[in-house]
């Protein structure tokens, strides 16, 4: 090779390089990771070409694997579509066991549970709608909940952060009911001085509490919300009764708590029952767990619900952070690839699918797809590298949709970024663990790709750090020329 066309080569060698090494962070950014008390070796920040045809923006310790926490949501959603297609549906077969004479159905009934992550109150109610649609009011032997197409998990719902009646919580399962919480509406009335309490869904052999006294008000004005959980004064500890020592503030109006239930391990049997007893059915036997008969397996169900598409389902894991949805859709990656789902043959999948889609190394560290994890991890440059895939992908409008938009929606409602509705961002947050990742429409009109990963005891501090980030990146009047 001739010395120009050598030196030509090795220009064109270190220029691909340079978006691996680090460079001076925009003051902004540097000042709010000081004032955050937030060191930069802590930080990894990476701001590319959507379209990878020019070197970083930016490139900040872009190679280090960190905990993304709820941004490795993008690696479990991103990989469903790919593997599974935007319109894959989950379904829950419904099995009849017996004769139906008279309204009452002979023998069992069986409900299989396949993962589907919307199981929701009103879509249970539906399912058992349509069971009383065949004709069935009364079922003489047991309504059958069969949960063995996802491996059993840690059902301790305090096992990560000592938050057992956080939803967030819930550990996935083949039949989720409802994300096994309790979701409590509170309806003041003044003219009774009593907020009533309304249960979504009625749980079998649980006394629930109907309605609060409204909260005193001494200045006879409306007052203010404040606190009204703490106000309300719950005590969730007893499976068998939901109670309130408090009162309600009426100036709150109508408000929506949800809650896990205590006990996780009964909530699908009282759910169920619960549920089929206020349609008026009745039951001679009981709710429990099982399993379909191999034979009753072996025939075509009786009929089956269907589940939302995995192109809707994705918006609900990543705007508003779904935990469960999210261990729920990770888990299915290998029961639609082997039948049955487990952890580590999820893990395995998408290892494979990442090597031969995304890249060859830097495939992530997966524990449960959820970034509810202290064992994940990714860098900068591999998240990046997905979401330059997934730009150039078919796929990108249903990735890209499902996404916060900065203060507009989801987790980015109220993010604080000076241009509204110009990046649709994926966020994280755990106990030492802040982080963003997504596509950015800067002002000069280019799309770029933002990641930002905070690891660090005082990471909640460096919250302005990121908006400043990305204030500076939507700036960009398309007179940028790398260093």
């Amino acid at each position: 090779m001739s010395s120009p066309i050598r030196l030509l080569a090795i220009l064109i060698v270190a220029l691909l390089l340079r978006p691996a090494l680090a460079q001076n962070l925009p003051p902004e950014v540097d000042a709010a990771l000081a004032r955050a008390k937030v060191p930069r070796e802590a930080v990894a920040l990476l701001v590319v070409d959507a379209a990878g045809k020019a070197p970083a923006r930016l490139s900040h310790r872009a190679s280090v694997p960190m905990n993304p926490a709820s941004v490795m949501k993008l690696v479990t959603t991103y990989a469903a579509l790919d593997l599974l297609g935007p319109a894959y549906s989950w379904r829950t077969p419904v099995y009849v066991e017996g004769a139906v004479k008279d309204g009452t159905l002979l023998g069992n009934l069986y409900i299989k549970g396949q993962g589907d992550p919307k199981l929701v109150a009103e879509r249970l109610w539906l399912l058992l709608r349509r069971v009383q649609g065949l004709g069935i009011q009364k079922i003489t032997g047991d309504i059958v909940l069969d949960h063995s197409a996802f491996e059993a998990v840690d059902a301790d719902p305090a096992s990560f952060d000592g938050e057992p009646l956080r939803p967030y919580n819930a550990a996935p399962d083949a039949l989720l009911v409802n994300f096994k919480s309790v979701v409590m509406t509170f309806v003041p009335d003044r003219l009774a001085n009593t907020a009533s309490v309304q249960f979504e869904p009625p749980l079998a052999g649980v006394r629930m509490q109907s309605s609060v006294p409204l909260a005193n008000d001494s200045s006879g004005s409306n007052g203010s919300c404040g606190d009204y959980r703490a106000a309300l004064k719950a005590d969730f500890s007893d499976p068998a009764r939901i109670r309130f020592a408090g009162s309600y503030p009426a100036a709150c109006l109508e408000k929506v708590w949800p809650v896990a239930y205590a006990d996780p391990s009964s909530y699908n049997t009282r759910a169920v029952q619960g549920l089929w007893q206020q349609m008026g059915g009745q039951l001679g036997g009981s709710v429990r767990d099982g399993s379909v008969p191999p034979l009753t397996l072996a025939r075509p169900p009786t009929f089956e619900l269907l589940s939302p598409p995995l192109a809707e389902v994705i918006r609900d894991i990543n705007k508003y952070s779904n935990n469960v949805m999210a261990q729920q859709v990770f888990l299915t990656l290998s029961l639609a690839d082997q039948g049955r789902a487990t952890r580590a043959a999820s893990r395995e999948v998408v290892r494979r699918w990442w090597q031969q889609r995304i890249s060859a190394s830097e495939a992530p560290t997966l524990d449960n797809g959820s970034g509810l994890s202290r064992q994940e991890r990714i860098s900068a440059q591999g998240l990046a590298r997905l979401l330059q895939t997934a730009w150039a992908s078919p796929l990108m409008p249903e990735l890209m949709s499902s996404l916060p938009i900065a203060g507009i929606d989801g987790t980015l409602k109220r993010s604080q970024a000076r241009s509204p509705g110009r990046a649709h961002l994926k966020t994280g947050s755990l106990r030492d663990v802040v982080a963003v990742a997504g596509y950015v429409h800067a002002a000069s009109g280019q799309r770029y790709v933002l990641v930002a990963l905070v690891n660090h005891a005082n990471a909640n501090a460096a919250r302005p750090a990121l908006e400043a980030l990305l204030d500076w990146t939507v700036r960009d009047n398309g007179a940028y020329v790398p260093d």
